[in-house]
């Protein structure tokens, strides 16, 4: 599974799922803290990454455009760091199951 963490995300979820496996990579680590959504779309799509946010503009872009990229949406409202891990854990089997399904192209987790 590989994950593209939003810019509305802190980058340490990279490190504090780490042991998970998976590939779970920051937009900041790729130069992408400043891009707009489109551009990060645009690579989330080209390099096999579902994104991971807690903004609805990528729902919409995958609601006028399907995937890939896939979308995971998490709406917690104000939450912690601890809660968006403890989120993504939780629902690890359901977002890998979501990143296969060749029909999908939002998974929203609340």
């Amino acid at each position: 599974m590989r994950l593209l963490l939003d810019q509305n995300l802190s980058p340490r979820l990279c490190e504090l799922l780490g042991d998970l496996g998976d590939t779970v990579v920051h937009v900041r680590q790729l130069g992408l803290e400043r891009a707009d959504d489109a551009t990060v779309r645009a690579h989330a799509a080209a390099h096999d990454f579902a994104i991971v946010t807690k903004d609805g503009d990528f729902n919409n872009l995958a609601f006028l455009f399907g995937a890939p990229p896939k979308v995971v949406w998490i709406r917690l409202g104000n939450c912690s760091t601890a809660d968006i891990e403890r989120t993504l854990r939780t629902h690890r089997a359901t977002i890998a199951a979501f990143t296969e399904d060749s029909k999908s192209a939002v998974l929203i987790l609340e």
